[in-house]
């Protein structure tokens, strides 16, 4: 009742969440059959919708250009990729590793352990005003913001006058 009411219970959202029930052993081969009778997501494919679904973004709409904004904590500019495939497709992507260097050094115990470790991935299609060559990505206190400046308008036809001869 609660996701109808917040817009949740779109196809996608629901393709989403069964995708993410999918335990790790599962949802393999190309000759397997899913539950619904055809061939079950690969697992690449699952694993590509559990990175999508787990990272959240934000999308703001400025005067000049649009902003996608993502929380990235303790992650280093080396473990960020962003990318633009087919001119028009915003790709983020990365990896979150466990542990660091202080760590290998203290041997330790994991007591608790919530912090979302592994892949990452967002892709955002680009409106047609986006210019693919003007893109700026920068990473401040664990946030990663991203920058796609917009093209600017294009000027108004004049009405072309034509001249009216007397045969």
């Amino acid at each position: 009742m609660e996701s109808a009411m917040f817009g949740l219970e779109t196809p996608l959202m629901t393709a989403l969440q069964h995708l993410l029930d999918i335990p790790d052993g599962e949802g393999g081969g190309a000759g397997k059959q899913g539950a619904t009778g055809g061939p079950s997501p690969t697992r690449a494919y699952v694993r590509d919708a559990r990175a999508m679904a787990a990272t959240p973004a934000d999308v703001k709409e400025l005067p000049g250009a649009y902003a996608f904004v993502v929380d990235m904590p303790g992650l280093k500019s080396s473990d960020i990729k962003v990318q633009v495939e087919e001119e028009k497709l915003l790709v983020i992507s990365g990896e979150r590793r466990r542990g660091g260097e202080e760590e290998k050094e203290d041997a330790c115990k994991y007591l608790r352990m919530e912090r979302r470790m592994g892949k990452f991935m967002r892709k955002f299609v680009l409106p047609d005003n986006a210019d693919v060559d003007k893109i700026s990505a920068v990473c401040q206190d664990g946030v990663l913001t991203v920058t796609v400046e917009k093209l600017p308008p294009p000027e108004p036809k004049k009405p072309k006058t034509i001249e009216v001869k007397v045969a």
